[in-house]
């Protein structure tokens, strides 16, 4: 099969090889899927740059993400689900094993089903990015009436929360930094969106909301924004953060407005959270697809050869919107 690897971590143009490796096999309760699109995030980033750790395999095929067909499955009892359509999450999580390749073998819990009506780019655009803003989103509870901030509503979790929270009935207002991120967040559906540099955000989303404020925050950069998010926030509301700059990175909470607002700060790290609360945003998230109310923004759509090429975009911040690698 053709497939993208590293065998040391760094910048991807001398690190990211393509080239034939063997076909993986399923063990026991693992698929194994054809791929048709992968997805690319911060996190493959991340792990082959050596963000937080060292490099953990002597090979690895990286991307968390991707969507496909079941062509081989190792349980007898699984042969039902050989030609299902499915999007993946967490496929290179704890193995050397990712979707940038024409093959990838997953836990079957990992393979969820894809409606039909869904195409394989939008399955691809699924798993970290969806995952992580229903988490942020419904950690805390139904969100139907609720006043929701996204900070970063043109980034690819932004503009997952903006679709699942207008979904679900929220209103909501979004932080953008310039007009092209804008219309993003306008065509995923944001009510109210402000542009985070210029525009006194907390005053206009006080002013929307009869001077209530929101009852979430999800954040890309609560480091920077944390003033501005407990300026909007509702007695009792909650700020998600699931996103840093630099490892070290720390936070300075003023704790007498904290407590003053009842706020609860959650931070968000998508491999941790609890097997139930994936299923659960698993289910909700396909009741989504399956509505119709899913269109992420795809921002760039290379073929395998030029997944060094999409790693750069992703990592200059030179592309808006998803990055999808064609299998």
């Amino acid at each position: 099969m053709r497939a993208a690897f590293y065998e040391r971590q760094g910048p991807a143009d001398e690190v990211l090889c393509v080239a034939e490796l063997p076909i993986p096999q399923p063990g026991p309760g693992e698929v194994r899927v054809r791929v048709h699109v992968s997805g690319l995030n911060p996190t493959d980033l991340k792990a082959r740059t050596g963000f937080s750790s060292a490099m953990p395999y002597s090979r690895i095929i990286p991307h968390q993400d991707g969507a496909g067909v079941i062509d081989a499955v190792g349980d007898s009892e699984a042969e039902n689900r050989l030609g299902q359509r499915v999007w993946i999450y967490e496929a290179q999580y704890g193995r050397p094993t990712g979707t940038a390749a024409e093959y990838v073998v997953v836990p079957s819990a990992q393979a969820v089903p894809l409606p039909d009506n869904v195409s394989f780019d939008v399955g691809a655009s699924l798993g970290i990015p969806a995952l992580t803003a229903h988490r942020c989103l419904f950690a805390d509870g139904d969100i139907q009436g609720k006043n929701v901030l996204v900070q970063g509503g043109a980034g690819v979790v932004g503009t997952a929360a903006i679709l699942l929270a207008k979904w679900a009935g929220a209103w909501v207002a979004a932080t953008v930094m310039n007009e092209a991120q804008a219309a993003v967040a306008r065509a995923a559906g944001a009510d109210l969106v402000l542009d985070r540099l210029n525009d006194d955000v907390a005053a206009a989303i006080k002013a929307r909301t009869g001077n209530v404020g929101v009852d979430r925050v999800v954040d890309v950069n609560v480091k920077a924004n944390l003033d501005i998010d407990m300026a909007c926030l509702a007695p009792g509301g909650i700020i998600s953060s699931y996103a840093m700059t630099h490892a070290t990175d720390t936070l300075t909470l003023p704790l007498l407005s904290a407590m003053v607002l009842g706020c609860v700060l959650r931070f968000v790290y998508i491999y941790s959270v609890p097997v139930a609360a994936k299923a659960d945003a698993i289910r909700e998230i396909t009741a989504c697809l399956a509505s119709g109310n899913y269109a992420p923004h795809i921002g760039m759509r290379v073929e395998l050869e030029r997944i060094a090429e999409a790693h750069n975009a992703l990592e200059s911040a030179s592309v808006m919107g998803k990055v999808l690698i064609a299998l």
